[in-house]
C-alpha cells in the first residue's frame, strides 16, 4: 500500500491573505438522525463535541477536532488523518442499530486555509455569502459554491477561513483562492 500524500503537498501563496493547503485531515461523513441520543454519544466520543446546530462548526483540541452541520441528516468530522479509522470503525459500532450511514471521506477531501485581514475579501470575491462580520463569524459554517465548485468553510477565528473541497478539484481552488488573494487586487470593503 502506497503512503497517503496530500492533494497538493502543502501548496502556499501570500499575498494580501495567506492560502495554504493543510495536508491530510482525517474526515468522516456521518448521515442519520442527528437528534438521537446515539448520534449525540458517537459523536462525542469520535471527537469530543455535541451535534453542532443548523449552520454551526464546533471546534475542539485548538482545532484538531470538529464537527459541521451539513444539513438536516448530516454531519462533517474533522479529526487528525491517523485518527478517521479507529473513529470510523467506533462510530460504525456505535450506530450499528441506528439507521445510519458513516464513511471515511478523508482521502475524497482538500483542505485551505485562507488566513490574515483580507480572509473575508477572498471567500467573498468567489462565494455567493455576506462575508461581512455581522453576517458570518467563528462558530458558523457555510456550505455553497466557490466559482464553478461545491465546497465548505468556516472562521476557526475572525482572521482564518478553513475551506473544504473535493480533492478532484484541489488544484482548481487553490489558483482561484491564490488569484482572489494575490496582492493588488484588495478592494477594501471590509475594511
Amino acid at each position: 500500500m502506497s503512503d497517503a500524500v496530500s492533494a497538493l503537498e502543502g501548496a502556499r501563496e501570500d499575498g494580501f491573505a495567506t492560502v495554504e493547503e493543510l495536508g491530510l485531515k482525517g474526515m468522516i461523513t456521518l448521515r442519520g438522525g442527528l437528534d438521537t441520543p446515539e448520534v449525540g454519544a458517537a459523536v462525542e466520543a469520535a471527537v469530543n463535541l455535541a451535534v453542532p446546530g443548523r449552520g454551526e462548526v464546533l471546534i475542539a483540541d485548538g482545532g484538531d477536532h470538529a464537527v459541521a452541520w451539513m444539513s438536516p441528516d448530516e454531519l462533517l468530522l474533522v479529526m487528525s488523518y491517523e485518527e478517521a479509522e479507529a473513529s470510523l470503525a467506533g462510530m460504525r459500532d456505535a450506530l450499528q442499530d441506528q439507521h445510519a450511514l458513516v464513511v471515511n471521506v478523508s482521502d475524497a477531501r482538500a483542505v485551505f486555509q485562507v488566513s490574515g485581514a483580507g480572509c473575508r475579501e477572498v471567500i467573498a470575491k468567489l462565494c455567493p455569502v455576506d462575508m461581512s462580520p455581522g453576517a458570518f463569524g467563528p462558530g458558523q459554517f457555510r456550505r455553497t459554491r466557490m466559482a464553478q465548485v461545491p465546497a465548505a468553510f468556516w472562521m476557526p477565528d475572525d482572521q482564518t477561513v478553513q475551506v473544504v473541497c473535493f480533492r478532484s478539484v484541489a488544484v482548481y481552488v487553490f489558483d482561484l483562492l491564490r488569484g482572489a488573494s494575490a496582492t493588488g487586487g484588495e478592494v477594501g470593503y471590509f475594511g
